[in-house]
């Protein structure tokens, strides 16, 4: 049982160091970061299991993980509260021709960044965006402005790619 718990702990505890690392670090880790990863797996590995080497405790330990990889799964599916809370929200970090600075430096994302992902996506310049979102995964999606008109307000009808 005391397997059970101990699993039950360090997946709540990986929940949140994984929230607070953030979208865009997940989505772009460097060899040293995906390194500290691994390391920081086996070191969760030897905390759960202690001196227990046993099947058994291996099975109870992966058994307990992945019931609770898919009660979270359900949790996210059947309430948008858990859902948002458990996997985090999309957020804009280009707005109507400008940066969304708040959550620019909350979601710890630079200009630069936003440029270098408009570039990879053909998007030349980021006066033809008219929203770019960090989404839940930590890439960035853009919305063009198709036309040389200014970008649509409130309820306009111009279309966005």
């Amino acid at each position: 049982m005391d397997l059970i718990v101990r699993a039950a702990v360090m997946f709540l505890f990986l929940w949140v160091v994984l929230r607070a690392m953030g979208k865009r670090e997940l989505s772009q880790l460097n060899a040293f970061e995906l390194v500290l990863l691994i390391v920081m797996g086996d070191l969760v590995q030897q905390a759960v299991t202690l001196e227990d080497h046993s099947m058994v405790g291996a099975f109870m330990i992966i058994s307990t993980i992945a019931l609770l990889t898919v009660g979270a799964s359900w949790l996210t599916f059947r309430s948008d509260r858990f859902a948002r809370a458990f996997e985090g929200v999309p957020t804009p970090v280009w707005r109507e021709g400008g940066p969304v600075r708040e959550t620019m430096r909350r979601e710890r994302v630079r200009l630069d960044e936003i440029e270098a992902e408009a570039r990879k996506q053909g998007i030349s310049k980021l006066a033809d965006v008219y929203v770019a979102t960090l989404e839940k995964d930590g890439t960035i999606s853009f919305l063009r402005i198709e036309d040389d008109d200014e970008p649509p307000a409130g309820n306009s009808q111009r279309s966005v790619v």
